[in-house]
C-alpha cells in the first residue's frame, strides 16, 4: 500500500528554526523528519523513521556478515559496574545520574562496556565460546554543555556499538579487523566520504584506537594527513623531539632588560631592536619559550596549577591539552590564580619550578613544569626571567633549567612533519562518524572476565569496542546531499524510492496518478502519493524538493496523452516518459 501524503503525519515548515545552526538541523526539522522536544532532544516523525531504519538494516547487513549477533540493553543501569571501572566518576558532569525511590544510584547509559562485559561473563567461561562479537543499536545519554547542531551533537542519540571478545591478542587483532572492514563496507554503501585516523582512547581506555572521520567544514573534529598516508586526529598527532645537543660552545644565559614586552609579538620587536643576534638572522617567535599557565581541577574537585612551556609560535590546542592531563578538566588560569602565585609573573614568566643556576632562588615557583618535545635537551631560548621587563636571552634546557615532563598540547599546524616520516601534513575538518578501539584486558581485568584456556588455566579475555553513530550518520547525509530547496537523499536510505505529484484538478490525472502508483507498487517501489486534490503544483513541488526523495514524477495534463514528467532531483533534470516505459526508466 502507497504512502499518501494527504494522510502522513507530517507538516513541512516555510521558516528555518532559530535555533539552526546547519543545513541538516534546519532542513530535517523543515521537512517533517524531526522536531525539538529540549535542547539536544528529538522526537522522530514517520519520514525520519524510515530513513534512520535504512541506514540501521545497512549496519545490520554488515555486520552479521562476519558473525557479529544482535542484543539489546537497557539505558538505564546501575551504578556499580561504572563504580568498579571508574568511570562513575571519570564521567564527571557528562552523564545523566539519577536515584530510585530506594536512593539507589542509576544513570542513563553513555556506552555499555560494563554490561556487556559482566553478560558474557554471565554466560561464557570457556575459550571454545569465543571469539565473540555481539551489537545493538540504542539511544545513548550524554549531558552535553552545548547540544547543537541537531542531529549532530545531541543530549539523546542513537549508536550501534558492539564489542569483541578473544583470549588471545592475536584473536583481538582477527576481531578488530573485521569490524573495520565491515566499516568501511557501511560507509561506502551510505556514499559517506571517509577517512580513517589515528586517535586518542580517552576515557574508553585501550591501547589501538581509530576514528572514521568525515570531512567536512562543519566537522568538531581537526585532523592531519600527509601525501604519504599518515593520517591522525589532532589530539593523536605526536611531536618527535629534535636530538639532543651538547652544551660545549653555547654562551651563557644573560638576563636584559625587555621594557613594555607582555607578549610575543612586543618580546621580538624589543630583542631584535636591542639585542639582535650575534649571527646577524632576525629573531623570530619560534625562537622564543612561551610559558602559560593551566589549571587543572581533578575528579575530586582539587585545583592544580601547571605551566607549559613551547616555541612562541605556538599556542596551547585545549582539546590536545584536555587528552594530555586527562581525566582532569583543564582551563586556563584566572587572575585569582596569578594572585595566589605572585611567582608567576603574567607577561614575563620563566621555565622554573626548581631552583636553577641563571637567577637561583628567587626563580622558585614550586610549580610543574612540562614542555613541548621540541625544548630538547641544547636547545636555547629567549624566556621570561619572572620579573617585570626582563628576559632571559641564551636559556639552554636541560644545561639552565629542568623540567618535570614532556607533553603533547602544543597546537599543529600545517607543514608539520607526520611522526612517521611520510611529509608534511595538512589539516582539515572532518565530524566523527565511527570509532574502534582495542580495549584490551582493561574491562575484563577490572570485572573478572576470565576463561579457561587450552591448558585448562584461567586467563583474563580481551575485548574491541566498536561505535557507529547511527543519527549522527543521517545527519552527515542529510548535511551532504542538499540543495537551497531541500534535501536530496541518497537512493539507498531515501525513505521513498520515488515521490509521484499528481497535479491539477482534473479527476482524470488524480485516477491516471493511482494506477501508475498501483502499478510501481506491484514491481516492488516504495510509493510516496502526494494526493492532495486541493494544493496547488507550486506547493506541491516545493514540499517535494523539501522532502528530498531522489526520483519525482509527476502526473499532469500529458497524462491524457500516455505521457508523465520523471524529475531527477539530484542533477535536476526533466524528462518526458511515456507511461508503459516508466518502471524501466526508475530501474535505470
Amino acid at each position: 500500500m502507497s504512502t499518501r501524503l494527504s494522510q502522513l503525519f507530517v507538516r513541512t515548515l516555510r521558516e528555518d528554526p532559530v535555533d539552526a545552526e546547519v543545513a541538516s538541523h534546519r532542513l530535517l526539522v523543515r521537512a517533517g523528519y524531526i522536531r525539538r522536544q529540549a535542547p539536544g532532544v528529538f522526537a522522530w516523525l514517520p519520514l525520519g523513521l524510515k530513513v534512520r531504519r535504512k541506514i540501521e538494516k545497512i549496519i545490520r547487513e554488515e555486520l552479521e556478515a562476519f558473525g557479529a549477533q544482535e542484543v539489546h540493553f537497557p539505558a538505564l543501569l546501575p551504578r556499580e559496574p561504572y563504580e568498579i571501572t571508574g568511570r562513575w566518576t571519570e564521567y564527571g558532569d557528562g552523564i545523566f545520574r539519577l536515584k530510585d525511590r530506594k536512593d539507589a544510584d542509576y544513570l542513563l547509559a553513555p556506552t555499555h562496556e560494563e554490561v556487556f562485559t559482566l553478560l558474557v561473563k554471565d554466560l561464557y567461561s570457556s575459550y571454545k565460546d569465543l571469539p565473540l562479537s555481539i551489537y545493538q543499536i540504542q539511544d545513548k545519554y550524554r549531558d552535553e554543555a552545548r547540544p547543537r547542531a541537531g542531529l549532530l551533537r545531541g543530549r539523546e542519540f542513537s549508536m550501534k556499538d558492539s564489542y569483541s571478545f578473544d583470549y588471545t591478542d592475536a584473536g583481538l587483532d582477527v576481531s578488530y579487523q573485521q569490524h573495520r572492514d565491515a566499516y568501511e563496507r557501511i560507509f561506502q554503501r551510505l556514499g559517506l566520504e571517509y577517512v580513517i585516523v589515528k586517535a586518542d582512547a580517552g576515557a574508553m581506555g585501550g591501547s589501538k584506537s581509530e576514528e572514521f572521520l568525515h570531512p567536512t567544514p562543519i566537522g568538531e573534529d581537526t585532523f592531519v594527513r600527509s601525501d604519504g598516508g599518515y593520517a591522525a586526529n589532532v589530539e593523536a598527532f605526536t611531536t618527535a623531539a629534535p636530538p639532543a645537543r651538547a652544551y660545549e660552545g653555547l654562551t651563557p644565559a644573560e638576563v636584559l632588560d625587555t621594557p613594555d614586552t607582555p607578549t610575543i609579538a612586543t618580546l621580538v620587536d624589543v630583542a631584535n631592536a636591542k639585542h639582535p643576534r650575534p649571527d646577524g638572522r632576525a629573531w623570530t617567535a619560534a625562537d622564543t619559550l612561551k610559558n602559560i599557565v593551566l589549571a587543572l581541577t581533578d575528579l575530586k574537585g582539587n585545583r592544580e596549577l601547571v605551566v607549559v612551556g613551547l616555541p612562541g609560535d605556538r599556542d596551547v590546542d585545549m582539546k590536545r591539552a584536555e587528552v594530555a592531563f586527562a581525566p582532569a578538566i583543564v582551563e586556563a588560569a584566572t587572575e585569582a590564580d596569578f594572585a595566589k602565585n605572585p611567582g608567576l609573573v603574567k607577561g614575563y614568566i620563566g621555565p622554573w619550578s626548581a631552583a636553577g643556576p641563571v637567577l637561583g632562588e628567587k626563580s622558585v615557583t614550586g610549580i610543574r613544569y612540562v614542555v613541548d618535545p621540541r625544548v630538547s635537551d641544547g636547545s636555547g631560548w629567549i624566556t621570561g626571567a619572572n620579573e617585570h621587563g626582563r628576559h632571559v636571552f641564551g636559556l639552554v634546557a636541560g644545561r639552565d633549567f629542568q623540567t618535570d615532563g614532556i607533553v603533547q598540547v602544543a597546537e599543529v599546524l600545517a607543514g608539520d612533519p607526520a611522526p612517521d616520516g611520510s611529509g608534511p601534513v595538512e589539516l582539515a575538518r572532518g565530524m566523527e562518524i565511527g570509532h574502534v578501539f582495542q580495549l584490551g584486558r582493561k574491562y575484563a581485568e577490572a570485572l573478572g572476565l576470565k576463561v579457561l584456556d587450552e591448558n585448562g588455566k584461567l586467563v583474563t579475555v580481551t575485548m574491541g569496542s566498536y561505535g557507529i553513530g547511527v543519527t549522527r550518520i543521517m545527519a552527515v547525509i542529510a548535511e551532504s546531499n542538499n540543495d537551497e530547496k531541500g534535501l536530496i537523499w541518497p537512493k539507498n536510505v531515501a525513505p521513498f524510492d520515488v515521490h509521484v505529484i499528481a497535479t491539477g484538478r482534473d479527476e482524470t490525472v488524480y485516477a491516471t496518478a493511482e494506477v501508475i502508483v498501483g502499478s510501481l507498487e506491484e514491481s516492488g517501489f516504495d510509493v510516496l502519493f502526494d494526493d492532495r486534490p486541493k494544493v496547488s503544483p507550486g506547493v506541491k513541488f516545493g514540499d517535494a524538493e523539501l522532502l528530498g526523495v531522489p526520483v519525482i514524477v509527476i502526473v499532469g495534463r500529458d497524462a491524457a496523452d500516455g505521457r508523465v514528467e520523471l524529475w531527477d532531483r539530484r542533477t535536476g533534470e526533466r524528462t518526458s516518459v511515456a507511461i508503459e516505459e516508466l518502471g524501466a526508466a526508475l530501474i535505470a
